[in-house]
């Protein structure tokens, strides 16, 4: 049914397994009768295990969000982007709006980098262990205003999640472009504070999910 909240990390963890399944069969075509013990030997290709990675990053999210569910907030997991083969990691409904969230499971302190200003153009960067990771930023954005396209008039705002970053003790958390950047603890504090609003929460959920299939 479309109104199933759907597995968090689900195709993440598929692309996981049919690239592992890939690299192991093209090993033993290699390698012939000793294919066995070289999949046996071989570390797995850096690309292959950042599938695993992610589905873990978006498995262990999607169980905080669980734990979240109630009258006056739903999640949805895994959704297929409508006429793509991309996906929404998480979605979140509230009474003051939905919120549009990709899990990243990065290394690193996430920071906000501003250039420019007074003689020129205000240009913000997302930098995660000083790496420049803006791009994150414009895949959110580009989710969240495919949500909005098709869900009108309700708020949409979006939210980047890291899951093991090198956060402060004190503070970290900042937006950038109108995108949250948080960690797990501190999104599920945000959207428990999201009361104030005339979103029919199940309502939505109903139409977003049937809009949204899970991937």
């Amino acid at each position: 049914m479309s109104t199933e909240p759907g597995v968090a990390g689900s195709s993440a963890r598929r692309e996981y397994e049919r690239r592992k399944a890939k690299d192991e069969e093209e090993l033993r075509a290699k390698w012939g009768r000793f294919g066995g013990l070289a999949v046996a030997l071989s570390d797995e290709r850096q690309h292959t295990k950042s599938w695993d990675r992610g589905a873990i990053g978006e498995e262990r999210l999607g169980a905080r969000l669980n734990a979240l569910a109630a009258d006056g907030l739903a999640v949805l997991h895994d959704r297929r982007i409508p006429g793509s083969k991309a996906n929404i990691d998480h979605i979140a409904i509230t009474p003051a709006g939905i919120w549009v969230i990709d899990a990243k499971r990065y290394k690193g302190r996430p920071e906000l980098k501003i250039e420019g200003g007074i003689l020129r153009p205000r240009v913000e960067k997302l930098l995660v262990g000083r790496r420049d990771c803006t791009k994150l930023v414009d895949g959110v954005l580009k989710q969240v205003d495919v949500v909005r396209d098709l869900v009108g008039d309700v708020p949409v705002t979006g939210a980047l999640c890291f899951i093991e970053a090198d956060w402060p003790l004190i503070g970290g958390a900042f937006s950038t472009q109108g995108v949250h950047v948080l960690w797990p603890k501190r999104l599920a504090k945000v959207l428990l504070e999201q009361t104030a609003g005339e979103v029919d929460v199940a309502r939505t959920r109903e139409s977003v999910a049937s809009r949204f299939k899970p991937a």
